[in-house]
């Protein structure tokens, strides 16, 4: 595999001393040694897939996985992952997001759920310092957006079913349907995102594919089908491999995760994993940020004597 190269960025510095084990507790005049903080900034802008893996991992209120940090903990002792999480509602909504949020959306008040305005057009994405970018297909596969039909933005119009009437009826008389992206199109906004990142950090973005097995298809010809879930995930699938190709984005390849695993082991349906299957994908994450030199300053960074 082709290792890209990075400049990494300094330690972060402790927000107070940490005392190393066995050593008395010193005023500054004493120049007493500090452990450095060792610690992965992931901005991670996804939806459940993404938040599961890398935040954690919750079924009826049960924690099932607590995150990336439990295999970062096993393999590179004194680290840790902070994990900085938004939902995205599509590529093309943040490829354009500049922070502005349009006046005829922002005055409604609209209750939005997981996806609120500050998130669907905010560009955090694009100014907050982080070690590593995490993105994911999942909006693009799944996501129909409305459009306004004058000054063509798009957002997610989350919740809208619970709406008064008379924003249900704005909706109705002022947007359209965006229907989801096929394959090309959502590979192109997501190379203007990257282009966006990569003018202001050389952090590595990392992008989840999904698992093509849908429960229930049976499909074996599919003569006068159109383009069936499973058919278009292995699609999205293939076209990420291509962009990875020309551009140098890392793929997290949770279709062959959940094939390895096995279905039953890692998938709990057609969207969401196991936590075994959660687990799995963030131990992939942890080896491509291994790959990536991401833990490299551990090896390097100084310790006090003992």
């Amino acid at each position: 595999m082709r290792t890209i190269a990075m400049r990494r960025r300094p330690l972060r510095a402790a927000p107070s001393a940490r005392i190393r084990p066995g050593a008395r507790a010193t005023s500054d005049a004493d120049h007493s040694v500090e452990f450095p903080v060792l610690r992965l900034t992931l901005f991670a802008k996804a939806n459940h897939d993404v938040h599961d893996s890398l935040h954690s991992l919750r079924v009826n209120g049960v924690l099932g996985f607590n995150g990336i940090n439990e295999i970062v903990r096993v393999r590179h002792p004194g680290w840790t992952v902070r994990v900085r999480h938004e939902t995205c509602a599509r590529f093309d909504q943040l490829a354009a997001a500049d922070g502005r949020i349009p006046a005829s959306v922002a005055q409604r008040g609209l209750a939005l759920g997981n996806y609120p305005l500050a998130s669907q057009f905010g560009g955090a994405l694009y100014t907050t310092p982080a070690d590593a970018v995490v993105l994911s297909l999942q909006p693009d596969l799944y996501f129909r957006l409305a459009r306004h039909r004058h000054d063509g933005f798009v957002f997610h119009p989350e919740g809208r079913h619970g709406w008064s009437a008379a924003d249900q009826a704005w909706l109705r008389d002022d947007f359209d349907v965006s229907p989801a992206p096929d394959a090309a199109t959502s590979m192109h906004h997501l190379e203007t995102i990257v282009t966006r990142l990569r003018a202001q950090s050389d952090a590595p973005v990392l992008v989840y594919n999904l698992s093509s097995v849908v429960p229930g298809d049976t499909v074996h010809c599919y003569a006068g089908l159109g383009e069936t879930l499973s058919l278009r995930i292995r699609r999205f699938n293939l076209a990420l491999c291509e962009l990875s190709q020309r551009i140098g984005i890392s793929v997290i390849d949770v279709d062959a995760i959940v094939a390895r695993a096995g279905v039953a082991v890692a998938k709990l349906d057609t969207r969401h994993l196991h936590a075994e299957g959660a687990r799995r994908v963030a131990a992939e994450v942890v080896r491509v940020l291994e790959d990536l030199g991401c833990f490299e300053d551990r090896a390097t960074a100084r310790r006090p004597e003992a």
